[in-house]
């Protein structure tokens, strides 16, 4: 089918989900998950085509994001379920008001309708946002890179297999077949097909929604994430939130990037950070950390200088850039000029500098003694998530089954008209 044929065809399925129970999508969750583990061996196989093709011209880090096991599709499927568990946003009454006229006013979630999501390597994505978009009663396109295409068509499949044996239609989810420009810059510019557009990938992709889309869409931001090691930090308890926030899986968005160290903890702490991220890894047979050096840091520990674009760049890789500053005020500051507003950190002891922190950085998630990588849908209880949302208006951070609805208002009246005999003495509006 082409772009626009798959258009045409969600369509069909907006009222059939928009008047689906909750029993109904919770019945069709429950068949999704379980069909994907039906079709494990089918959706491995494809994921090794799509493994086999992409190695050598992509790196390790990529690769893993890329790849899939039978615990990964496991934890896709447990991800399915926790969506079910989860409360059903449609048809809540989200504020209600009585008039002095008697009408009832009712603010209400609604359904979006047709949502489409371009995202990249990532197949998980898949199921997460089949299954956000269902349980929140919205058709979902989804419009994967090329390196991912053979795994994700295997796990829609299967999705849409459980879809069709719950009942509803199969045309709530699909899979844009063509992957190259010309179908992501259709799905942006879908006036009147597409309610709303998610991207979810690189700085790229993200630049060319923001610009060029003409339906709603959503910035999911690149992740330039912090963690600050204030001058009141615990030592220990700093080098393990580092540790995890770079190395437990460098290849997403809520990876640290840049360490900021206090000027006088830096003596202290930067040695340690060495010998964890660097020695330790080396000596365990693990990928070292490259750590990327300001001058400050530089003349306390060896490692590489820190170039201009440094602290402004996602590596999604074992490299971290690593500055020392004078104070809380001038790590706020440099959080300022180089966050994506995604995900920052500070690890202290001290209630006012933590105060401070959170009250100043103007990020998505902000975190006091704890690691970048729990920003997650998963984590923050949503089930799953759609993206995070590095925007303001209409959903920030993490998206769950909330920020996937709308809203209209309802009205019940009896017999109510505005005005009355003394408005119709009234000029008219013109």
């Amino acid at each position: 089918m082409t772009t626009h044929e798959i258009l045409l065809d969600a369509q069909t399925a907006r009222l059939p989900l928009a008047l689906a129970g909750t029993d109904t999508k919770n019945a069709a969750l429950e068949a999704m998950a379980v069909a994907l583990v039906e079709a494990t061996d089918t959706i491995l196989e494809a994921n090794r085509r799509d493994l086999d093709a992409a190695r050598g011209r992509t790196s390790d880090v990529m690769l893993d994001r890329l790849a899939l096991t039978p615990t990964r599709l496991t934890d896709m499927a447990k991800g399915i379920r926790e969506v079910a568990a989860l409360p059903d946003p449609v048809g809540a009454v989200l504020h209600k008001i009585v008039r002095p006229n008697g009408l009832l006013i009712e603010k209400t979630s609604v359904p979006m309708g047709v949502i489409a999501i371009i995202y990249e390597s990532r197949p998980n994505v898949t199921s997460d946002a089949a299954a956000l978009a269902i349980k929140a009663g919205s058709a979902c396109v989804l419009r994967c890179g090329r390196d991912a295409w053979s795994s994700c068509h295997a796990i829609v499949e299967a999705l849409r297999t459980g879809l069709e044996r719950a009942g509803l239609p199969a045309a709530s989810l699909h899979l844009i077949e063509d992957t190259s420009h010309d179908s992501a810059n259709e799905l942006m510019t879908a006036d009147g097909l597409v309610d709303l557009l998610i991207p979810r990938g690189g700085a790229g992709l993200i630049r060319a929604c923001v610009q060029n889309a003409t339906v709603p869409c959503i910035q999911t931001g690149t992740g330039i994430c912090h963690v600050y090691v204030d001058r009141a930090a615990d030592p220990e308890m700093a080098l393990r939130i580092v540790e995890n926030a770079k190395t437990s899986r460098p290849s997403v968005c809520n990876a640290e990037e840049v360490c900021l160290v206090h000027r006088d903890i830096a003596p202290v702490f930067l040695p340690m950070l060495r010998k964890a991220l660097v020695e330790d890894r080396a000596a365990a047979g693990m990928t070292p950390v490259e750590l990327r050096l300001d001058p400050a840091a530089a003349a306390i520990i060896a490692g590489t200088p820190a170039g201009e674009a440094d602290f402004d760049t996602e590596f999604l890789d074992y490299i971290l850039a690593v500055g020392v500053v004078d104070d809380l005020d001038q790590a706020i500051a440099h959080i300022a000029a180089h966050s994506t507003h995604h995900s920052e950190a500070i690890v202290t002891e001290d209630e006012d500098a933590a105060a401070r922190f959170t009250a100043c950085v103007d990020s998505a998630a902000v975190y006091v003694n704890a690691s970048t990588r729990f920003t997650d849908g998963g984590e923050f209880g949503l089930g799953c998530e759609m993206g995070i949302s590095t925007q303001k208006l209409h959903a920030r951070g993490p998206m769950g089954l909330a920020e996937l609805c709308s809203y209209k208002y309802v009205i019940h009246g009896s017999g109510q008209i505005r005005g009355g005999a003394s408005a119709r003495l009234q000029t008219p509006c013109r």
